[in-house]
């Protein structure tokens, strides 16, 4: 299982996401220069895009003996991490009409988690295609 590198990737995609429960999404900026800020656990949206895809890949990652589930798994959690990032934009720019907002770089984890989703996901349609490219040599083998 950790032998391929597809792993690698749903394993690095599912840390950073897990990583964005101990980090900032924002810190505002009050007129007196008080500075207050927002964690992603605090938005419920948010805790929920980040609990189903943290479990969403962690069930990915042990799918690994039947890869078009895991596959087909890879890509629609890479789709809500998609929608996840939307959703941070959308708030960003709602955020910024009401009051001084500064974003961190956290903001932008779903993008690159989905990035290494579709690279394992890639990775693993590779390894599909060699698996059945030897199971149709050895049957022409056979015969």
């Amino acid at each position: 299982m950790w032998q391929r590198i597809q792993t690698l990737y749903l394993a690095i995609s599912t840390l950073l996401i897990a990583s964005l429960l101990m980090c900032n999404v924002a810190v505002t900026v009050g007129p007196d220069g008080s500075e207050s800020v927002i964690k992603y656990y605090n938005n419920l949206v948010y805790l929920i895009f980040i609990i189903s895809i943290i479990s969403g890949n962690g069930f990915t990652l042990f799918t690994y003996k039947a890869r078009p589930v895991q596959m087909r798994l890879a890509v629609i959690e890479a789709l809500v991490m998609i929608a996840f990032q939307v959703w941070i934009g959308v708030d960003m720019i709602r955020m910024h009409e009401d009051k001084e907002f500064v974003f961190s770089f956290t903001a932008i984890f779903p993008l690159i988690a989905a990035i290494l989703n579709f690279m394992a996901v890639r990775n693993i349609a590779l390894d599909e295609a060699m698996v059945q490219a030897a199971y149709r040599l050895r049957g022409s083998r056979r015969k």
